[in-house]
């Protein structure tokens, strides 16, 4: 097996995967584990979504990956932000997001959160049924409301529509029962599930959102508001590439929603933004070999000091037996499974990996692991959340600061902001 330096005054210790490249960033103390999170790629991800829908205006969803340090940049480059409690709400306005830049999409809200919405300035909201209007018209009068709608896309790993979202029967009865209540209803909204692989899920869904705004026209509503959601892939080695959604998409916003029609296009962006910029490194702390039928076979079968970001998390992020994990060369492979340290019997990471036979004190790497693994953490038995260490070359830095002193409006997402009119 590789050996590579660990850092300054470090032993050297075995290495599978790279952490050769993120050594420095490693804590030889108590080996805990600790993600690498290269905010230059996040950066790279919001040209390439402004580039590519221009007429659509990015809002990050703050539930995929809260951490500060994305939160900050995105900020700085000018995306919304996509709350879905008074906690994300509380975290992006306590980095200086405007409360217009955010959207409080969570369509069953508590009403002591409706009401801190309205007085921290969030007006923007979803709902998708009578009892959500009822406590917004009584709690925040003065809330600008987004219907969302159902959709119908069994090709996505996380199918929203199954408990979020109005069917398209129902939508006229709720825009009618705004109007008795007085709700301001400002426009519509969907979600075709994240991890999409449809290319018609989009145009589909914004077809049905046409006919809801004629609906809306026919009541006497003025909507000017369209958000298309998320599930846009995160990572180059997705079924469908981003470039070919967003071609489907502005196809579809040319059809049913042209330059003229005076409405304002968002979507929001999570897996998209981070699942690529974010590299867990992981130590092994134990190691079990388990007797496997027939006669003759043998396993590995080893612990890792990571729970907090669940099993389900990562084993998802990597479609099952597919893992990130890169043995050195001519390393015999064996059959091997990976716990988690917690007490929790469910604690299993992984199993059926080809792994060269790993040692207590070897590191494991994977990557593409940003999406809805921090945000899916535990601290169950007492073990705390891996540290994140932010990356960001000086070049993207300096790209980045020259959003904040506003000399570089396409990059801070004003291009993105002009209206369909």
């Amino acid at each position: 097996m590789e050996r590579t330096s660990a850092g300054r005054g470090a032993r050297y210790w075995p290495s599978v995967g790279r952490l050769d490249y993120w050594a420095p960033f490693a804590d030889f103390t108590d080996f805990r584990a600790f993600f690498v999170a290269d905010l230059g790629d996040v950066v790279k991800k919001h040209l390439r979504f402004l580039k590519a829908l221009p007429h659509v205006k990015p809002f990050y969803a703050v539930k995929c990956n809260s951490s500060r340090g994305v939160v900050r940049t995105l900020a700085a480059l000018g995306a919304g932000f996509d709350c879905a409690s008074k906690t994300e709400i509380a975290l992006v306005q306590s980095i200086g997001v405007p409360p217009d830049k955010i959207i409080y999409t969570n369509p069953c809200k508590q009403i002591a959160q409706i009401k801190y919405a309205a007085s921290h300035g969030v007006q923007l909201m979803a709902f998708d049924n009578e009892v959500e209007l009822g406590k917004v018209a009584r709690s925040h009068p003065h809330a600008r409301m987004v219907l969302c709608i159902a959709t119908d896309n069994p090709r996505s790993s996380a199918r929203l529509s199954v408990k979020f979202g109005a069917t398209l029967k129902s939508c006229r009865h709720l825009l009618e029962t705004a109007k008795e209540m007085n709700v301001e209803i400002v426009g519509i909204s969907f979600h075709v599930g994240s991890g999409c692989l449809d290319l018609q899920a989009f145009p589909r869904s914004i077809a049905d959102a046409r006919l809801v705004f004629e609906m809306g026209a026919e009541l006497g509503y003025k909507m000017h508001l369209l958000d298309i959601g998320g599930g846009f892939p995160g990572t180059e080695n997705s079924k469908v590439r981003f470039e070919e959604i967003a071609a489907t998409i502005n196809s579809a916003l040319d059809l049913y929603f042209p330059e003229g029609c005076g409405v304002e296009i968002i979507a929001k962006l999570g897996r998209y933004y981070v699942a690529s910029a974010f590299t867990l490194a992981v130590n092994v702390i134990d190691k079990q070999e388990v007797p496997l039928d027939p006669p003759g076979s043998d396993g590995r079968l080893s612990r890792w000091n990571d729970t907090s970001c669940g099993a389900e998390p990562l084993w998802q992020q990597h479609g099952g037996r597919d893992s990130s994990v890169k043995p050195g060369p001519h390393h015999p492979l064996f059959s091997s499974s990976l716990w988690g340290p917690s007490c929790d019997g469910q604690d299993r990471i992984a199993d059926g990996l080809e792994l060269p036979e790993l040692q207590v004190g070897d590191w494991l790497t994977f990557e593409n692991m940003g999406a809805y693994t921090i945000a899916a953490s535990s601290s169950f038995n007492g073990y705390q959340q891996p540290q994140i260490n932010y990356v960001m070359s000086r070049f993207v830095c300096l790209f980045v600061f020259s959003c904040l002193q506003g000399s570089s409006p396409a990059a801070s997402g004003e291009a993105a902001t002009t209206r369909r009119r």
